[in-house]
């Protein structure tokens, strides 16, 4: 009960200190993997961009002595839209067509935003922020919760993300709860980015991502003949250079099956990878790469009704590997 007692009152002071703007970093760990996480503040945070959820920055994972995230970007300013580090995810937004110029949209894990006089929706602008909604944290030594609260017009939902390193594995699993509170139904795409970063290593031939099936796309916005799709892997020709950028608008190959969420980043430099799975099937696959990072950016389909709660979990289990 004593030790009970201590973990509710731990969670309070760390609550209160969140809501206070003080957390500036959380080291998290489970002697096997160690992270560092950028909370959301919504006072002078360290990301404050309308792209991507606030939840879930990891500025730095390590394994082995090797680190798979970092800072990618030259230029930083906190309302950047990519100015952000890690496995980062983005919701699009709900009814935004719908929505009458000067009044607000929602945007799960951000916050309701001032719709502007503009076409289209721009996922790489800043929108005026009128409500960050309300944030919690609560935070044991190997995990990490956050919980995002928001109402508007009938969209209300508690959106709850949790960071955990599990129990004696080198695995890191991200684990999403929607619940729908509002008379409105949630329908929207999200998608993870992974801003991968393995040992600030050069995109380039050293690197390759493997698929359990063959996967075909086409190729845009390369900056040359720079990468090839080989079979089930994506291959890089030579280093990237400033500017030069990979992007594979649409990969197919995989089936609507949970089990074909299933992707390898491997780098024959360091002899370090991870495997990123997940227990909801695609709904699209995109690959974007820059010098600094590769990304291979995993879309889920979001439907829920008022009243249910959805749930999915990606998991990325990082290893070494032998010389070959």
């Amino acid at each position: 009960m004593k030790k009970i007692i201590l973990f509710l009152i731990g969670i309070v002071l760390i609550t209160s200190a969140f809501q206070s703007d003080s957390i500036k970093r959380i080291e998290i760990s489970n002697k096997i993997l160690s992270a560092r996480l950028i909370p959301p503040l919504t006072k002078d945070g360290y990301y404050m961009g309308t792209r991507f959820d606030w939840a879930g920055i990891i500025e730095s994972l390590e394994y082995k002595g090797h680190n798979f995230f970092g800072k990618w970007f030259d230029k930083y300013d906190p309302i950047i839209h990519d100015a952000i580090m890690g496995p980062v995810e983005e919701y699009f937004p709900l009814d935004y067509d719908k929505t009458p110029v000067g009044e607000n949209f929602v945007k799960i894990g951000v916050g309701l935003l001032e719709k502007p006089e503009e076409k289209n929706f721009n996922r790489f602008g800043y929108y005026k922020i009128t409500d960050n909604g309300k944030w919690k944290i609560r935070r044991k030594s190997d995990e990490i919760q956050f919980e995002h609260t928001l109402s508007h017009k009938g969209y209300a939902y508690v959106y709850t993300k949790t960071i955990t390193l599990a129990e004696g594995r080198p695995v890191l699993v991200i684990s999403h709860s929607l619940r729908n509170t509002g008379a409105l139904p949630i329908k929207t795409e999200m998608y993870n980015h992974n801003f991968f970063v393995f040992d600030n290593k050069p995109v380039g031939p050293a690197f390759k991502v493997i698929f359990p099936y063959e996967i075909s796309g086409d190729k845009s916005r390369t900056g040359g003949n720079l990468s090839e799709l080989d079979g089930n892997r994506i291959l890089f020709k030579r280093n990237l250079r400033d500017n030069e950028t990979v992007f594979y608008g649409s990969l197919t190959g995989f089936r609507e099956d949970p089990e074909d969420f299933d992707i390898r980043v491997e780098n024959s430099e360091t002899f370090s990878g991870v495997r990123i799975t997940g227990n909801r099937p695609l709904s699209k696959l995109i690959f974007w790469a820059s010098p600094t990072t590769l990304c291979p950016e995993t879309y889920v389909n979001i439907d829920i009704k008022p009243g249910d709660d959805y749930k999915w979990d990606f998991y990325y289990e990082f290893y070494t590997f032998d010389k070959h």
